[in-house]
């Protein structure tokens, strides 16, 4: 049982990744090699987040949502910056799809540095959000953090979908992925879709590095292994 917890965590962890990928690949074109340098940037926004709640404390936002939220952000907004370097400057260029994959690959590389020079190469820890007990379930035990990430994963995937079924701007994404030409056509504005989208999918990455720190750490290089 414990192996298929795990199992279930990673799964759940890849599956918020996994889709902010596809949604850029499927709506713009753009392979985003840029997204372990994104995933990264959530788990140590998140991470300043703590240090400064622990130092100043901060009224009326509880610790563990105040920590989701700050992870999403700072990767909401890494991925935007992601957009403005490589996806604005290089849309309308010809080969856009390796123009882009090589600038997201160079900006993944250049940020692990950073990250390094910052941060440094030890592990940073985040605390619990969802207490450190543990659950019995048939005659295993599973963390709360890691119950606490699967159940999270699995309704914001949820959300996600719901979202793109019944709003505006899902709707946009959605044919933005069916047939880009044919948005475009119809007033859908390929640069405006293509950075919500960087926004959302670098939301996601943000969740699930808050959500795996619970379990793991936080490093430079925790978006790249």
């Amino acid at each position: 049982m414990d192996v298929i917890f795990s199992a279930l965590l990673l799964a759940s962890m890849y599956g918020l990744v996994a889709i902010g990928i596809s949604f850029t690949w499927a709506s713009i074109g753009m392979l985003n090699l840029a997204q372990g340098f994104i995933f990264t940037a959530g788990g140590y926004t998140a991470f300043l987040f703590a240090e400064v709640a622990s130092t100043y404390g901060i009224e009326g936002v509880p610790l563990s949502v105040g920590l989701i939220i700050a992870g999403m952000a700072g990767s909401a907004v890494t991925g935007l910056a992601v957009g403005v370097v490589a996806f604005l400057p290089l849309q309308d260029r010809d080969n856009f799809r390796t123009r882009s994959l090589i600038a997201t690959l160079a900006i993944s590389l250049i940020g692990t540095q950073v990250w390094l020079i910052f941060f440094g190469p030890q592990n940073k820890p985040l605390p619990p959000i969802f207490g450190t007990g543990r659950i019995e379930v048939a005659g295993s035990g599973i963390g709360n953090g890691q119950l606490g990430a699967i159940v999270v994963a699995i309704l914001m995937l949820g959300a996600v979908i719901l979202w793109m079924r019944s709003s505006r701007a899902g709707l946009q994404m959605r044919a933005m992925m069916m047939n880009p030409l044919g948005a475009a056509v119809v007033g859908v504005s390929v640069r405006t879709t293509g950075m919500r989208v960087l926004a959302i999918s670098g939301a996601l990455t943000g969740l699930a590095s808050v959500l795996l720190a619970q379990t793991f750490f936080v490093s430079p290089t925790s978006g790249v292994q």
